[in-house]
């Protein structure tokens, strides 16, 4: 009988950005800060028949950190054209002040789905989708909600 401790369970969007993950890495460093803490493009992949076809230049795999959160990304296969449709990602700012910062720079290019504002359930609170297509929710808790 094992005697260590499993990993805990965790859920981490993994988007796909068609094409785009490169310059979508890039714009969310501008926009939140986020850190990319690791890439692999397809022509750097150790196993090159697993992907036949695929652009050397893309991006395979990639990690980035928001806030401590870790979010996975990818240009993926090509086909079917990019849909980020039945979600959104929750990112909690520490104020007003860095919801705004976090809020305007997803807009960028982007479409303002709720403006930031008072709400009952939090002292700010907007919904963006960002030029990628990806919708953001973002929020400062009320302390009810920490």
């Amino acid at each position: 009988m094992s005697t260590t401790t499993p990993a805990p369970t965790q859920i981490q969007p993994y988007l796909f950005f068609q094409g785009d993950c490169e310059a979508a890495l890039e714009f969310y460093n501008k926009a939140l800060g986020a850190e990319v803490t690791m890439m692999m493009r397809f022509k750097d992949s150790p196993d090159q028949e697993a992907c036949p076809g695929a652009d050397g230049e893309s991006i395979m795999h990639a990690t980035f950190n928001v806030g401590g959160a870790v979010v996975m990304a990818s240009d993926g296969m090509g086909g079917s054209p990019r849909q980020f449709e039945g979600f959104s990602l929750s990112l909690s700012a520490k104020d007003k002040e860095e919801a705004q910062r976090y809020f305007d720079g997803l807009a960028d290019g982007g479409k303002i789905e709720m403006p930031l504002g008072e709400t009952f359930f939090s002292p700010c609170f907007g919904v963006v989708e960002d030029r990628f297509g990806v919708s953001w929710m973002v929020i400062v808790p009320s302390p009810e909600m920490v």
